[in-house]
């Protein structure tokens, strides 16, 4: 399987998908990435994204910053901004966090872009071919995610990139 982002060139990820594009009334970045998903196993019923910078770990009180979690998705291809619109089931980012303002889940239950506060961050995007759909609702945790794909992980991709403070 293969990821790839018209919104990043070169490695880096586009201004727009992080704190230089939209942001909503607490600061958080809401343009997601554009995604295609290529040689799927002929098998894949869905997609689910985890998007996390593990970069963050020292200025966020110890802990990775989780940007994204969907799932149940069903096409190849989503589009620039998609996530306010989505057709599929997003969980919650790390907005939500003590760290992120303890924003309500309603609201961090969507793309949270790049944000990195103290240098270059690298952001890794990891997306997984799965042989069902998940039982998930909307607003659901990290941890969730990861026990309702296991056993059903077809094949996963890991898009790497970066984005400067």
């Amino acid at each position: 399987m293969k990821v790839t982002s018209k919104g990043i060139i070169n490695g880096v990820i586009d201004d727009k998908y992080g704190k230089r594009g939209e942001c909503n009334s607490f600061g958080m970045p809401i343009c997601s990435l554009p995604l295609k998903f290529e040689d799927a196993p002929a098998n894949t019923v869905s997609y689910a994204i985890f998007l996390e910078d593990k970069d963050a770990y020292p200025v966020s009180g110890g802990f990775s910053w989780v940007h994204w979690t969907a799932c149940n998705i069903t096409k190849s291809e989503l589009e620039e901004n998609e996530s306010q619109n989505a057709s599929f089931i997003q969980g919650v980012n790390s907005w939500i966090s003590m760290q992120g303002g303890s924003n309500p889940a309603e609201l961090c239950s969507y793309y949270g872009g790049m944000a990195p506060p103290d240098k270059k961050h690298t952001y890794e995007i990891n997306v997984y071919a799965l042989d069902c759909m998940l039982d998930l609702k909307n607003g659901f945790y990290m941890n969730e995610l990861f026990n309702a794909m296991e056993g059903h992980i077809l094949d996963s991709y890991n898009l790497k990139a970066t984005y400067e403070n």
